[in-house]
């Protein structure tokens, strides 16, 4: 009964180790080549995901290939057109389309799946660093721009994607190429910011010409308003003082034919002038100009004033 046993579970390991030499399954995400002796042609490609039988090593051999999307990136220094050094970081998803002719391709690099996704890798890596020569063409205000319409990365990666169109003949097939990052060198950023300082001086300079363009003209028209009003009044204070002498001479004349009356009538106003409006006792001489009309009248000159029932009064020699 033991051996029984024996040859039973011996039976199985060695059944298992053929299945596991002879068989092999492809997932959904898969692709598989079976080569034969190394070798291998269209006919050697499993696309159905499932179980599939070969010959067992060293007389056929199956490499699997995941056909979900892979990456690559790439941050490279690149000089503009305006001679401005940045660091362009692309990105780059691709997939396998053809694995006979990805096999044909990489398969140098070792038969197992991981080292000829390398070599792949590396190849992507040297054809997306060549195909970002494209970014030479273009100025560094042209790939940065405030608004989405005015930047021209979709077209620089449009470019990029056409140089990348030779990998194909690799059973490659380039899914999308994309720009994630432009960082600028200390040396670009310097001059970046000079740039800019330059120009910000530049507007501030044109304001302050405006400014002081403005500020002349005002002047000038400030000026001109003044003049224009000082010449009005000139003009107009002239009449007046015509006017006002015409007026004069009139009384001028008046004066002249009668001066004594005239210099009491000119006693007359400065005596009310004076005394009008303040309650004041001055002690004066009657000498003095203007105070003449204060100065008694000697009895001597005084008029002789004829009283009631003829008497008179006043004259020469009265007392």
């Amino acid at each position: 009964m033991q051996n029984l046993l024996r040859i039973v579970v011996a039976a199985l390991i060695v059944l298992g180790i053929v299945a596991y030499m002879t068989t092999y399954s492809v997932r959904f995400t898969e692709v598989a080549v079976v080569t034969t002796f190394g070798g291998a042609d269209a006919e050697s490609v499993r696309t159905e995901p499932g179980l599939g039988f070969k010959w067992p090593y060293p007389i056929q051999t199956v490499t699997k290939y995941d056909t979900r999307c892979g990456s690559g990136h790439g941050p490279i220094r690149w000089p503009l057109s305006d001679d401005r050094q940045v660091v362009v970081t692309a990105f780059l998803t691709y997939r396998v389309k053809d694995p006979l002719k990805f096999l044909q391709s990489f398969g140098t690099a070792g038969g197992r799946a991981s080292e000829q996704f390398a070599q792949a890798d590396n190849a992507l890596r040297l054809k997306l660093r060549s195909a970002l020569g494209q970014v030479s063409k273009y100025r560094l205000s042209d790939l940065l721009s405030a608004s989405a319409a005015g930047s021209k990365l979709p077209e620089l990666e449009s470019q990029i994607m056409q140089q990348l169109g030779d990998a194909a003949s690799s059973g490659i097939e380039p899914l999308v190429v994309g720009i994630s990052g432009i960082e600028l060198p200390e040396a670009t950023t310097k001059a970046v910011f000079d740039r800019m300082k330059a120009t910000r001086q530049r507007i501030a300079s044109e304001a302050v010409t405006r400014g002081q363009a403005a500020r002349e003209s005002t002047r000038a028209d400030a000026d001109a308003a003044a003049k224009k009003i000082l010449d009005f009044a000139e003009r107009r204070a002239a009449v007046i003082r015509s006017q006002g002498e015409a007026e004069a001479a009139q009384y001028y004349a008046q004066q002249k034919a009668d001066p004594d009356l005239a210099v009491f009538l000119q006693q007359l106003d400065f005596l009310r002038n004076a005394y009008s409006k303040k309650k004041i006792t001055l002690v004066i001489p009657v000498t003095t100009p203007g105070f003449g009309l204060m100065q008694p009248i000697p009895p001597t000159v005084m008029p002789q004033l004829t009283l009631p029932g003829g008497e008179t009064t006043g004259g020469k020699g009265a007392k």
